[in-house]
């Protein structure tokens, strides 16, 4: 498949060489993921899509955590909204023990970095969806607010939630203190952590892309984690030596905040995660 001159001149431009070959890359749930090879063996990565695809703020979220944290991530060379251009990263060989372990200290150091309310300083984007992040003291309110009845909202305008599922999901929010408190304090998230978004090679962790960030309660990102089978056991062993999980997460805060990432794949997909949330909400009595 060829890059568009436009494209291909704007990268040109940007590398100061000619390129000298592409080849077609997996993933890209918003566009086309393209490897490239300069001229003068520099490789890249480009991801082109639509200007609604959210590639700038793509671009800029990484380096947000480029600038902000340890978590280790591409270098951006150009990020526009129809283009992000990145270094490319071998990812080589499954998820194992010692890459649990790295990416647990990782993202254990992310979950480190705290501001004062959640949210953050503008919206993101999540999957190619709008995601919003308004400033908010409380989290029981911004989770409620912004993520679960928002990502509903969404879904229900284009027809993959239900009006009774969507009415039972309002009802579910109306009642989140039930399970939910705002003792916790307003932490970094990569936001779309799954092995998807994980580059491993080696036993270690080359980078993690595709970050949806925002100031968050970390148990929200943990909850992800587990919904895809991302980590197992050596990841929250190694995690819990540098920061506590506190009782009830597996058995009970999981399954609610998992909700959330359910809602997107309902908006983007429908289909079976239409299941996956009408059996959360029967577990949680709605």
């Amino acid at each position: 498949m060829i890059i568009p001159n436009d494209i291909e001149q704007r990268i040109t431009d940007r590398a100061g060489a000619c390129i000298a070959r592409t080849a077609v890359l997996g993933g890209g749930c918003v566009g086309d993921v393209r490897h490239i090879e300069l001229a003068d063996g520099r490789q890249w990565v480009a991801k082109l899509g639509p200007t609604r695809a959210g590639l700038a703020i793509e671009g800029f979220m990484l380096n947000y955590l480029a600038e902000k944290s340890s978590l280790p991530v591409p270098d951006v060379f150009l990020s526009d909204d129809d283009l992000l251009v990145m270094a490319y990263l071998p990812a080589e060989g499954p998820m194992c023990q010692e890459t649990e372990i790295h990416a647990a200290d990782l993202v254990a150091a992310l979950h480190e970095i705290t501001n004062d309310t959640f949210g953050f300083k503008c919206d993101t984007v999540l999957g190619g969806l709008h995601q919003p992040n308004p400033p908010t003291a409380s989290w029981l309110d911004f989770f409620r607010d912004a993520r679960l009845i928002y990502m509903a909202t969404q879904a229900h305008q284009v027809g993959r939630l239900s009006t009774p599922l969507r009415r039972r999901l309002d009802n579910l929010a109306a009642r989140l203190d039930n399970w939910l408190d705002d003792s916790g304090t307003p932490a970094l998230l990569h936001g779309d952590l799954w092995s998807g978004n994980i580059l491993t090679a080696n036993g270690r962790v080359n980078a993690f892309i595709d970050p949806a960030i925002h100031y968050g309660d970390p148990e929200i990102e943990l909850a992800f984690t587990t919904l895809f089978q991302t980590f197992g056991s050596h990841f929250f062993d190694r995690y819990r030596e540098h920061r506590d999980i506190a009782p009830g997460f597996f058995e009970t805060r999981r399954d609610l905040y998992n909700l959330y990432p359910l809602l997107v794949h309902v908006r983007l997909f429908g289909g079976p995660y239409v299941r996956d949330v009408d059996r959360t909400l029967k577990r949680f009595g709605c």
